[in-house]
């Protein structure tokens, strides 16, 4: 079959476009942004072609899905809808093709991508696995009897999907652009979960994930000892992280994981649960989690000269806060320094106070202006980068853009973290040139 996917840069579209070209469908897409992303580098390896206009021919029989990043009055879905091809919304494609396999649905207001990279990567050195994970990873092999999905609850996308297995890591507020209220997201969880078939492992530290009512068997794991399975004696060094996991109040095992920060250590419990479901033996999965490394833009850590550059994709006030404490485990006796780019006016209006208090955890904090590709900023009127920054006290924090990066200048012995959902390899870019340019001093 040809698919033509509107968008195919996205981390979502980007992902299912890889597998549907590994199951030897013809695919195409189209994306506005002709700029190198880090969701392109599985589209290059396997030669899917981009467009970035729409004076490229379509035939007749390729069915198109698109992002939803892309309005309906995008002038690309518009010409396909006059060409008259099928439109298929994304997660619907993404169902069928899950529902071939036993798939391991990994859902969660936050912590998917890392969970699902958790699962994949013991499945892969133990048994193999295909995967779709949002950070542009994507794989599928008929061979292979599992399928890790990272199952988005935006706009509800994870309910039509049937998994055999499934991960809820929490459950907060998100996306209220498209939920009213906790109740609402919690009630498009439950859903998830009562079409799982088989087995659940849920955050049972999490007071939201504790109301669903559960129609399959479920584990839940946390570090209160009112759980089924319950992490203790945990160690949160320079290093990484170590903890034991009682299971009944019976010592299951003692492991060690590369990653910094609670919330890593429940993603990995969470992925253990799940292989220990799948009989992989124990010795494999602490095998497993000394040689993992986290997926693209999840506290990627560079360092250039005297600077430590963390790249991350945070952009929940949630996802903030742990991210930046994590920073601090790794690099204690570092000054540490956040660069956020805020995603979205109606988060921003959402989470404002939130924001302002995840930041807050770092020394210095920098804002750029809000990036949205899905939303008008004359529908948010008053909604700006400054309602974050107002909050702060004694100028802590401040505006600051490509052009004005030498705000960093005396911080470059530092911990910078940029974080951000949207793109923040410009940023990058330019505080390395900023580096570069600056004299070193003598020794």
């Amino acid at each position: 079959m040809k698919y033509y996917c509107i968008g195919i840069k996205g981390t979502g579209m980007s992902t299912l476009a890889q597998i549907l070209f590994d199951l030897g469908n013809d695919v195409t897409g189209y994306d506005d942004n002709s700029e190198y992303k880090f969701t392109q580098k599985g589209l290059d390896e396997r030669g899917i072609e981009i467009f970035y206009d729409g004076n490229h021919e379509i035939d007749p029989d390729t069915i198109v899905t698109y992002s939803v990043a892309f309005k309906e009055d995008h002038k690309e879905i518009q010409r396909v809808k006059n060409l008259g091809l099928k439109i298929v919304k994304y997660n619907e494609i993404m169902g069928e093709v899950i529902d071939k396999f036993k798939s391991i649905g990994v859902s969660g207001t936050h912590g998917k991508t890392t969970t699902s990279s958790l699962i994949r990567h013991i499945l892969e050195d133990y048994i193999g696995c295909n995967y779709f994970i949002g950070a542009g990873d994507g794989y599928v092999s008929p061979d292979n009897e599992y399928f890790v999905v990272e199952s988005d609850e935006f706009n509800r996308h994870f309910t039509v999907y049937h998994p055999k297995y499934a991960v809820i890591t929490n459950i907060e507020k998100e996306h209220l652009e498209c939920y009213k209220d906790i109740d609402d997201i919690r009630n498009a969880f439950e859903i998830f979960a009562n079409n799982t078939s088989k087995f659940i492992v849920s955050n049972g530290d999490n007071t939201e994930c504790r109301k669903i009512n559960y129609k399959t068997k479920v584990l839940f794991y946390g570090f209160s000892f009112n759980n089924d399975v319950v992490i203790q004696n945990l160690k949160l060094t320079e290093d990484g992280s170590r903890f034991d996991i009682f299971i009944k109040e019976e010592l299951y095992g003692s492991f060690e994981i590369p990653l910094y920060g609670k919330h890593m250590v429940l993603d990995a419990c969470a992925a253990i649960l799940i292989a220990r479901e799948l009989n992989v033996p124990k010795d494999k999965i602490f095998e497993s989690l000394r040689t993992f490394k986290n997926a693209k833009r999840r506290f990627a850590v560079e360092n250039y000269q005297n600077t430590i550059i963390i790249d991350d994709y945070a952009h929940h006030p949630t996802e903030i806060k742990v991210t930046l404490e994590a920073a601090k485990q790794k690099y204690p006796n570092k000054r540490l320094i956040v660069v956020f780019r805020p995603n979205t006016y109606s988060r921003t209006k959402d989470f404002t106070n939130e924001f302002k208090e995840a930041l807050d955890v770092a020394d210095k904090v920098y804002l750029t202006e809000i990036d949205s590709n899905r939303e008008r900023q004359s529908d948010y009127p008053g909604v700006s980068s400054n309602s974050i920054i107002e909050l702060f006290e004694n100028n802590k924090a401040e505006l600051i853009s490509n052009e004005t990066i030498n705000k960093l200048s005396d911080e470059l012995d530092s911990v910078i973290c940029f974080m951000s959902c949207a793109h923040t390899e410009d940023l990058i870019a330019s505080l390395k040139e900023l580096i570069d340019n600056t004299p070193k001093e003598e020794e």
